[in-house]
């Protein structure tokens, strides 16, 4: 599992790292001729990841990262440090964390899961959606489902939502006379803009550094689009501002906001400022007029009456942990199937040869039948012994392994072990 997040990548690489629609399939390509055969991306404003199955994994992560720094038109040497590189146990744990929405700003955001099923998607008409990438997937949404229906983790970001929806009420009455503007494409802004068109706001208008995806995220929400330099005379014809560009700086300062309300007449604006760490300078709750919350402002308003958060996202985490457990022994356990699948043939097939020479003497049988199942193990024993001390080491695997297989317990008798 290679990615980039919001906490590992500044917002510059993740807009160059985004895979956008159109080429998904190009890239999916790419990994297949580099030798990574069943994979997945998952692309969003707050994440861009890789999910593959690959016997080698350091040269899967090498091709893998050679190809993200190519989309990006950056060297592979640009993106040390804004990607997390994990395999085996941590990437399942991760996969898992993900669909379940537990590693999003607001935990139990809803857009994830569905950006994991349509990579998911996308991988299967590539041809590049294998067994074991499928079992490690339809393993993650049987988890998600759990932490779903078991905790309170998907009501909060719809009572974060809502909660946004009746404090805008609150500061300018009916939505439908309110226009509004969205800064940015990150999930939890999309969600609240997309609660707040449910609730009958006016219109709502997209900016976005990159023309692309501001027109992609009005696409998603059927709105307009205006070009990032504008986002000063934007912003003064908003009554609702939500922001969720994640640039980790103040995108929109005090006074930025100051002048938007000089011009507005003093007419109030209300903020959501839906990303982590803010894209709203803090000084704008000084200013008359300026109503700003953030997402724990939103949580809180939204949590009371609920669950503690620590205990819900304790109890999620514990179903994932259960859910990990379980799949990781399933896995394990057919990866011995193989291996039982032999040791049974031949057994069946030294019992039919000790049936057969017996003829018909039932204590000679099962006399042969034991010799010529245990000739093979003691033949092999013997050669380790004879190894000296070269061997001493292997022989006590192998007296491990038989005592494990075989139960070979202490209440066996001596010369029987």
């Amino acid at each position: 599992m290679v990615g980039a997040n919001q906490r590992s990548a500044s917002l510059t690489v993740r807009d160059q790292l985004f895979v956008e629609e159109h080429a998904m399939a190009g890239l999916l390509d790419g990994l297949r001729r580099s030798g990574v055969e069943q994979a997945l991306i998952v692309s969003t404003c707050d994440r861009v990841e890789v999910q593959a199955i690959h016997h080698d994994h350091e040269a899967a992560v090498g091709r893998i990262v050679a190809l993200m720094a190519a989309h990006a038109g950056l060297p592979p040497e640009d993106l040390n440090g804004a990607l997390y590189v994990l395999s085996g146990e941590d990437a399942v744990r991760h996969i898992f964390t993900v669909t379940a929405s537990l590693d999003s700003l607001v935990i139990g955001e809803p857009y994830v899961l569905g950006q994991i099923k349509a990579g998911h998607r996308a991988a299967r008409d590539a041809g590049m959606s294998g067994k074991e990438l499928e079992a490690v997937l339809q393993a993650a949404y049987g988890a998600a489902k759990r932490v779903r229906t078991e905790t309170a983790i998907g009501e909060r970001p719809v009572s974060t939502a809502a909660a946004a929806v009746d404090l805008a009420r609150g500061v300018h009455g009916d939505l439908g006379r309110c226009g509004g503007l969205l800064v940015g494409a990150g999930d939890m802004g999309e969600f609240v803009a997309e609660a707040l068109l449910a609730a009958g706001l006016g219109h709502l208008v997209v900016v976005h550094p990159r023309a692309g995806r501001a027109e992609a995220t009005a696409r998603t929400l059927n709105c307009h689009v205006a070009p990032f330099e504008d986002l000063a005379r934007a912003l003064a014809d908003a009554d609702i501002l939500v922001t969720a560009l994640g640039a980790r700086r103040s995108i929109i300062t005090a006074e930025m906001v100051k002048g938007a309300l000089k011009s507005r007449r003093m007419r109030p604006v209300f903020l959501v400022d839906a990303s982590i760490p803010g894209d709203v300078d803090t000084a704008v709750e000084r200013l008359d007029g300026a109503f700003l919350y953030d997402l724990n402002d939103l949580e809180g308003v939204a949590m009371r009456g609920l669950a503690s958060r620590e205990n819900e996202a304790r109890a999620a985490l514990d179903i994932i942990d259960d859910e990990v457990a379980g799949f990781l022994r399933g896995r394990a356990a057919r990866a011995a199937v193989p291996t039982l699948t032999a040791l049974r043939r031949h057994f069946e097939t030294a019992r039919a040869a000790a049936i057969a020479d017996a003829g018909g003497d039932v204590e000679k049988a099962t006399r042969l039948l034991i010799n010529r199942l245990l000739h093979g193990p003691s033949e092999a024993l013997r050669e380790i012994a004879a190894l000296g001390s070269e061997g001493a080491a292997d022989l006590r695997e192998a007296d491990r392994a038989l005592n494990r297989l075989f139960r070979l317990g202490d209440g066996a008798p001596e010369d029987e072990k």
